[in-house]
């Protein structure tokens, strides 16, 4: 059995974490640390927990040597610490953002704060399993994508990868409320935030810098951002431009060359029922990433929407997923579940 902590696990991320990880048949959590709430049971704080699992959050200063450790802290926090949680464990998977780049300049221009240990980011792999599994399955370290650059990313690679698509991109995503995380402001609170559509970002999101690092350095990424009033999920519709010629028979073939083995990919274009194209809500708890898209001839556009549960596939089980990788362990487990409906 793989021995694993959780560093920083009173979030709706390490709540995940804890969820999927304890039903896991490989692994056995250590040790769970959490500064505020450090000696109470972790259930208090993620109750879907309860009569699952014994365990008392830690404070960090007790944290104990782990095969692995999942890092869930808020982003520009976990760089200041890395040098000493890596000599807690010799595998380390990080959920924030401080070394999803690769460049130090390019962290510190769309996150506006310095990097404290640049010579360590070289270190890490993007975590998504889809386009960097062989690396991921050979590498110590992971740092886990973000949940809107994620579901970007998997809707535009094999567009991207077969040269189908202009280099101008524009991503529409529609975000929930646990993507701002456990700690309340006053945007978050529900009298604002109940059955809102607030546009918070409409340029210069900074999710910007993965999807061209990923996916190409001459793309032109431009990210509006929504707030709606749901509490788990994220939806992109991405509008491009087809090169000229491009068929949708085409489309087809480039999403079923690069996703037809691939186990968290569902490509969703049906022509009846009600869940036509990728809907979040359907997709609340699970790992998979569904993908549709839809020609417009006469706009000369294409129109591809992605949806995905942005604390699973988006944050903890990718980082879950990254995890089986880096063991050995078939890739899927502990990730099955496949949704509900009606919810």
């Amino acid at each position: 059995m793989l021995n694993i902590s959780i560093y920083g696990g009173s979030g709706y991320a390490g709540g995940e974490l804890l969820r999927i990880l304890l039903c896991h048949p490989q692994v056995t959590i250590k040790q769970v640390t959490s500064r505020q709430f450090a000696g109470r049971p972790v259930s208090v704080d993620h109750p879907n927990m309860r009569k699952v699992t014994k365990l008392l959050f830690i404070h960090p200063d007790k944290l104990e040597e782990c095969d692995m450790l999942f890092v869930g802290l808020p982003n520009g926090t976990s760089m200041d610490l890395m040098p000493k949680l890596m000599k807690k464990a010799k595998k380390i998977i990080d959920l924030g953002a401080d070394f999803r780049l690769h460049h130090q300049g390019v962290f510190e221009d769309w996150y506006k704060q310095k990097h404290t240990q640049p010579s360590l980011i070289k270190k890490f792999v993007y975590g998504i399993a889809e386009l960097h599994r062989a690396e991921i399955a050979k590498r110590n370290y992971v740092a886990c994508g973000g949940c809107e650059a994620t579901v970007s990313i998997l809707s535009l690679y094999p567009l991207v990868k077969h040269r189908l698509i202009e280099n101008k991109i524009i991503i529409d995503a529609k975000m929930s409320s646990s993507q701002a995380g456990l700690s309340p402001t006053l945007s978050s609170h529900h009298p604002e935030r109940a059955g809102v559509v607030r546009s918070y970002m409409p340029s210069g999101h900074r999710h910007t810098a993965e999807i061209v690092q990923e996916l190409r350095s001459d793309l032109d990424v431009a990210i509006s951002a929504t707030a709606l009033d749901m509490v788990r999920g994220l939806l992109v519709t991405i509008h491009t431009i087809p090169k000229k010629g491009i068929t949708e028979k085409d489309l087809w073939k480039a999403y079923r060359a690069e996703y037809a083995d691939e186990p968290f990919i569902r490509i969703v274009k049906e022509q009846q029922g009600l869940y036509r194209f990728p809907e979040p809500k359907i997709l609340q708890g699970t790992n998979y990433c569904d993908i549709g898209f839809e020609m417009d001839t006469r706009s000369n556009r294409l129109v591809v929407i992605g949806a995905i549960d942005n604390l699973v596939k988006g944050t903890a089980g990718q980082a879950v997923q990254a995890m089986n990788l880096m063991n050995g362990f078939t890739e899927t487990t502990g990730l099955e579940f496949a949704g509900l409906h009606p919810i």
